[in-house]
């Protein structure tokens, strides 16, 4: 008993690693919106650098959550889309990125709170 929940906890965490990475919200957050080209991702993810965002979007793929879409024309034109186990994934976690929207400020001025009452901490 105690073998299968040691990998259905390493299953779940390897799920939730992909899924609470840097980027991988925010990709999948703005390709909520539909189909996008590499660029107008790029530009709906601030601060994400090209090479971060062509390795999301290959795990993205991998893993089923995105799909890759060439289109025969010239130049040739690459759009990237969530598949339907990645428009379930952001159900779920569209409550999440709305509330850390919301609560963005609490959470600073907590922290600066904290750091105030804590400057003898090591970062």
């Amino acid at each position: 008993m105690l073998k299968a929940r040691d990998e259905l906890t390493c299953q779940v965490r390897d799920v939730l690693n992909r899924v609470g990475d840097k980027w991988t919200l925010a990709v999948v957050n703005e390709l909520g919106a539909g189909p996008r080209r590499f660029n107008e991702v790029r530009r709906g993810v601030p601060g994400i650098s090209q090479r971060m965002l062509t390795r999301t979007l290959r795990v993205l793929e991998r893993d089923g959550l995105v799909v890759r879409s060439i289109y025969a024309e010239v130049p040739p034109r690459v759009e990237y889309e969530l598949t339907p186990l990645g428009r379930t994934l952001l159900e779920r976690v569209s409550g999440l990125i709305d509330w850390a929207v919301e609560h963005h400020e609490d959470v600073e001025s907590a922290r600066g709170r904290y750091d105030t009452r804590h400057t003898d901490l090591p970062d």
